[in-house]
């Protein structure tokens, strides 16, 4: 039987240690790139749920002015005058001029 020499035995040797050293890093990396994909997913859906929660806040204050206006019996012209000046609204097809001076 022919041996194998040192030199081969220990190159082979070598090489398997650097594999596995190799696989084991790559395995380190993608545990860690997991954790922070779930850390940042819980993060935003976190910030989803305030949305949604913010989006549920306004549409019931929007439903309010909606009752509000339909049982104060108010004029639509009264109801888009308030529009025009508090909340600085304008009709789709409407261009709206604004003085430099302020008057």
């Amino acid at each position: 039987m022919q041996e194998v020499p040192k030199r081969a035995k220990r190159k082979k040797r070598t090489r398997s240690i650097l594999l596995r050293v190799a696989i084991a890093a790559f395995c380190l990396y993608m545990v860690v790139a997991v954790v922070n994909q779930q850390r940042q997913i819980r993060a935003q859906q976190e910030t989803l749920a305030q949305l949604n929660e913010q989006i549920e806040v306004q549409e019931i204050r929007n439903e309010d002015v909606r009752r509000e206006m339909e049982d104060s019996g108010q004029s639509d012209e009264y109801i888009e005058r308030v529009a025009r000046e508090s909340l600085n609204l304008a009709k789709a097809d409407e261009r709206i001029f604004v003085c430099p001076a302020g008057n």
